[in-house]
């Protein structure tokens, strides 16, 4: 049985603060965790998982490259990193790149806006059906370059769907068709005098070092965290429902219920309140950690 994770229910995680929507450092993050689990309860997993990535349509041009001189295990983690990245990686290819599968706009309109403001569903095609989509080809006869493929998108979407901006748009008298997940919404870390958007900020927020030593010893430094608390919430197996958790916590946690002050001015992002920072990177922390167990897991159920 997989070890449990340590997290508790999503009202524990608000006291503890907010998160992510994971830049390239947060995805690797979570494949290495996902690696971690799967090298303590099922290695035979490792082994399916990587002989498909190993078949990838880039796998010669893009990864085979930087795994010269490592041993077979950094390899195998370092892989299962990249391909948790590889969404990211090739943005503005047009014969992978998908930029509507990295999220999904449930919508969100505080307390008190007028009727006038809208509130649309989320278009057809997102996370969610983009999730089912690859999880349908990873569970059929298709080859092992088209799994390959599946496969990449299967890490990165469970660590999308975890950042909880990738799960919501604001909408408001000052965001009529929403603030797209945070970017359009503009703050200043008490840490840090420069404004930059709120879905940045989530983004960056553990580690902006996509570096093999770097992401990994964070994903160690996490994994060694969770040991450490008590094991006390189950891990559902439904997608669609933790975005809509993150979703919640997105409400809750990254805008505090409507009280975050917005600001639509990119040269002048509202100060964050004290202690919003420390909660996030609590957050932030729990949830990555969440999406790699999560997704090993999933690989496991898939490929015993």
């Amino acid at each position: 049985m997989l070890r449990k994770l340590v997290i508790v229910a999503v009202a524990a995680l608000l006291v503890a603060g907010p998160s992510l929507a994971w830049n390239r450092a947060g995805h690797m993050v979570t494949g290495a965790i996902a690696y971690d689990e799967l090298l303590k309860t099922s290695p035979a997993t490792i082994a399916r998982v990587v002989a498909i990535l190993r078949q990838h349509p880039q796998y010669e041009s893009r990864w085979k490259p930087q795994l010269v001189g490592m041993n077979e295990p950094d390899q195998e983690r370092f892989l299962f990193m990249l391909a948790a990245r590889w969404p990211d990686d090739v943005r503005g290819d047009k014969t992978f790149d998908h930029p509507v599968w990295h999220y999904i706009d449930y919508p969100y309109k505080p307390k008190g806006q007028p009727e006038s403001v809208p509130v649309p569903a989320p278009p057809r095609e997102n996370m969610v059906e983009a999730f089912k989509q690859n999880a349908a080809i990873i569970q059929s006869a298709a080859p092992d370059d088209r799994k390959a493929v599946a496969l990449c998108w299967i890490f990165h979407l469970m660590g999308d769907s975890h950042q909880p901006l990738h799960t919501v748009s604001l909408f408001t008298t000052q965001f009529p068709e929403g603030d797209r997940g945070g970017n359009l919404f503009f703050i200043r870390p008490d840490s840090n005098p420069m404004t930059q958007n709120l879905h940045a900020y989530w983004d960056n927020i553990l580690s902006t070092d996509d570096r093999y030593d770097p992401a990994r010893d964070l994903a160690t430094k996490i994994e060694t965290a969770q040991e450490r608390e008590p094991r006390k919430a189950p891990r559902e197996s439904h997608f669609e429902k933790w975005t809509h958790q993150n979703f919640d916590l997105a409400v809750s946690a990254v805008y505090r219920k409507g009280k975050l002050k917005i600001s639509t001015d990119k040269n002048a992002g509202t100060p964050l309140p004290p202690g919003y920072h420390g909660a996030a990177e609590r957050v932030a922390t729990r949830l990555i950690a969440l999406a790699g167990y999560r997704l090993a897991d999933l690989l496991r159920s898939n490929f015993p």
